[in-house]
């Protein structure tokens, strides 16, 4: 029996996302002059406006209101009769002292930031080790994106969204059922060239490149409103941390709930979810299941998880799951303090996270992070695979 599953992908300049990279520009901006600095910044965008609210402990001083511009502009706003310009925006500034409480118990028990579970999910459907649609629908995004900013798509906008369909056999992909692009774009751009040239200069071109090629049924779905010229954070408000699905798994997998972006490490709804991930990525890498999700659990301020779960959906290559979860104790750092340090999650890295998803970049090939390495995968082969 054949299934569908549909996973979707927003631009940089989607509302949200504009969000999700101001905050984490703020993230970034702390952690080069503090590695140890602790944020939780939250963004708000709208017609002609920016907030950000949220909680810093850090050493040095950071200009948020520039930050927020240059962020804007380098994702694209520039446009003042768009309604969202970096220079002509309001810009107010909310952020005060992180809570003594919440401080004292990271420090001295060097201890979670706050309680909650993450998941890690990595399957064989691609050489990223993603689910195929949410992955697919990230690259023609990224692909638009560069077509943006280069010049070959002049009528394009900064706001965008991607969806993928893909036909799934016996639980493995074997056609893309539909391809859907809604793209934000100058008032005089008719649909039907807007659509001839998404398909040329965007969709084609990923497509002859992205492996494992899956046949395309050749439905392609393009503003299906019929008008987008009313975008980006004119046309809806955004806010840090709406988009948790787009940035993990596209649906495939569980989700935990808590959002990444503007938050350091501390907060193991980041880390934690980056080592489930790191370790999920791994354990498909070294051959011991197809597929595989990690469950961690935290308490605020305690160090060692509550619980560690892993499961691979029937697809272990071992005697029991069991001898997956003992290895992935023995093997991988689980303390939040520990997950840091082997991750490098210290260094001003997060903004690049925050657009086309933080999870499934190739190592090699397109600036991965350390939590899409696979350098564990020979030592569980070797303890697993006897």
């Amino acid at each position: 029996m054949r299934k569908l599953f549909t996973s979707e992908s927003v631009s940089e300049g989607h509302p949200d996302k504009v969000c999700d990279q101001i905050s984490d520009a703020v993230l970034d901006a702390h952690l080069a002059l503090d590695p140890y600095a602790h944020v939780a910044c939250e963004t708000l965008v709208t017609t002609n406006f920016c907030l950000l609210a949220g909680e810093v402990k850090a050493q040095g001083t950071v200009d948020y209101e520039e930050l927020a511009r240059n962020t804007i502009r380098d994702i694209g706003y520039t446009l003042p009769e768009i309604g969202f310009h970096f220079d002509s925006n309001e810009y107010q500034i909310r952020l005060h002292a992180q809570s003594s409480d919440i401080d004292s118990g990271v420090i001295s028990n060097e201890g979670a930031g706050d309680q909650g579970m993450m998941f890690g999910y990595a399957c064989n459907e691609t050489r990223a080790l993603m689910p195929y649609p949410v992955h697919l629908s990230h690259r023609l995004l990224e692909r638009l994106s560069q077509a943006r900013k280069n010049g070959e798509i002049n009528w394009a906008r900064p706001d965008a969204k991607s969806q993928v369909t893909v036909e799934y056999a016996k639980g493995e992909p074997v056609a893309i059922s539909e391809i859907l692009m809604s793209v934000h774009h100058a008032k005089d751009a008719g649909n039907d060239e807007m659509r001839l040239e998404i398909l040329e200069k965007v969709i084609n071109p990923v497509l002859e490149t992205f492996v494992p090629y899956l046949e395309w049924s050749g439905h392609f779905l393009y503003n299906p409103s019929g008008r987008f010229v009313i975008g980006g954070p004119d046309g809806d408000t955004g806010l840090t941390g709406r988009k948790i699905i787009v940035d993990t798994y596209g649906g495939m997998g569980r989700h935990g709930g808590g959002a990444f972006s503007g938050k350091d490490s501390t907060k193991v709804d980041r880390s934690a979810a980056y080592m489930a991930r790191y370790i999920a990525k791994n354990i498909v890498a070294s051959g011991a299941a197809d597929k595989c999700e990690i469950q961690l659990a935290y308490a605020i301020g305690r160090a060692e998880p509550v619980s560690v779960r892993v499961d691979t959906f029937g697809t272990a290559r071992v005697g029991n799951v069991a001898e997956i979860e003992n290895a992935v104790k023995d093997i991988f750092p689980l303390k939040p303090y520990e997950i840091i340090t082997a991750l490098g999650l210290r260094k001003p890295i997060f903004k690049r996270t925050a657009s086309f998803g933080h999870f499934g970049r190739i190592p090699g090939e397109d600036g991965s992070f350390s939590w899409e390495k696979t350098d564990k995968a020979e030592e569980l082969a070797s303890r697993l695979l006897k």
